[in-house]
């Protein structure tokens, strides 16, 4: 089993940016010393959730020439906020400057606020984001002799006369990552004998007590079209060891008491941040072209702390972890920097990097 960093802090203020990006790049090299395999970074705009991730590919650009062995991933590319050709040509770069040590996580996106920034319809995010991954494998094909590819989708327009430059480092494209929820995107990822996200709730709930049942019912309907693809086995074994399952909150203490008291301190803050942002969520919904169907729990509620939270002594991280190993579940991404990035809040989430590194990742690497 892998295990991942996922860089998802919160700065609450413009004067705080600059430290954030600071910090996370001391966390991100004090996981590659800790062993992680990767760092997955999300795609945000216009807030404090993760301020470099507004361009998250520039930022794995800077930290892969720190790592050049780490991985990199995105969780996830919110494809209908981005051109086709720009989206293809950041990723053929990155894939080229980490030589193939690429996972691009694409999703339709969650955020009505960050389509009405880049004037998508929230209503047509699904749509838009199909037709930027059809007319992105356009792109990564075309020869320079071949018919111009055009672009009309959306917001985003253009001609492509010549070719994408630079070419992929990755034999096609580098490894797409759909979230393993629809049909469609499982399908994508199994037939292209890439992994996936595999989800741990069932829509329109986000969240629940009992995570592991979704998470069996989508990795089980994704093995299956995997399998059925034809791939070799190398492919087969690539795929499903990179095949994710996210926790947005790690946290590992010396005791669960501990952990769940320290949990607790980090969830508040959390939670109020979440709450700052909902006049803008709400400013942003306010037209039926951008209104979501879907609520999160409260961060402090059983509910969303059951679905996003893993917590407690090393020994409790491993018993929960391994049904998720004995499904098949290839790789853990942990959120390690939730919540505005304090001085405590770092010195937890060192804490957390320090005890999965000494006493809970050789448990899995080991086997």
């Amino acid at each position: 089993m892998r295990f991942s960093v996922f860089l998802n802090a919160r700065s609450m203020a413009p004067e705080e940016d600059r430290a954030l990006i600071r910090n996370l790049t001391t966390h991100a090299t004090d996981a590659a010393a800790a062993g992680f395999d990767a760092i997955f970074l999300p795609d945000h705009h216009f807030n404090g959730y993760m301020p470099v991730a507004s361009d998250s590919y520039m930022f794995a650009a800077y930290l892969a020439a720190k790592l050049p062995d780490m991985h990199f991933g995105f969780s996830v590319t919110s494809v209908p906020l981005h051109h086709p050709v720009r989206f293809v040509e950041r990723i053929n770069i990155l894939d080229q400057l980490t030589d193939g040590k690429l996972l691009v996580g694409v999703g339709s996106g969650t955020t009505p606020e960050e389509m009405i920034g880049f004037g998508v319809d929230y209503r047509d995010a699904g749509a838009v984001a199909e037709r930027n991954l059809a007319l992105a494998e356009e792109l990564w094909a075309k020869r320079m002799e071949d018919p111009a590819v055009e672009i009309d989708n959306g917001p985003h327009k253009g001609r492509v006369l010549q070719r994408i430059a630079p070419a992929a480092y990755t034999p096609g494209h580098a490894r797409l990552m759909p979230v393993a929820m629809k049909e469609t995107s499982a399908r994508r990822a199994a037939v292209n004998g890439w992994p996936a996200f595999i989800p741990a709730f069932t829509p329109p709930k986000i969240g629940g007590t009992e995570p592991f049942t979704h998470v069996k019912k989508y990795f089980d309907i994704y093995k299956s079209m995997l399998l059925d693809a034809g791939h070799d086995d190398t492919r087969v074994r690539d795929a499903l060891s990179w095949t994710t399952h996210t926790y947005q909150v790690v946290h590992v203490a010396e005791s669960g008491e501990q952990a769940r008291e320290e949990l607790l301190a980090i969830l508040r803050p959390y939670q109020e941040a979440i709450e700052r942002e909902a006049a803008f969520n709400a400013r942003a919904e306010s037209d039926s072209a951008n209104k979501k169907s879907d609520r999160t729990p409260d961060a402090l509620s059983e509910d969303w702390i059951a679905t996003w939270c893993l917590y407690g002594s090393p020994k409790t991280v491993i018993e929960h972890l391994e049904p998720y190993r004995d499904l098949g579940i290839g790789n853990i991404l942990c959120g390690t920097t939730t919540g505005p990035l304090t001085e405590e809040r770092l010195r937890l989430g060192e804490q957390t990097l320090r005890l999965l590194g000494e006493q809970v990742m050789p448990h899995f690497k080991g086997r």
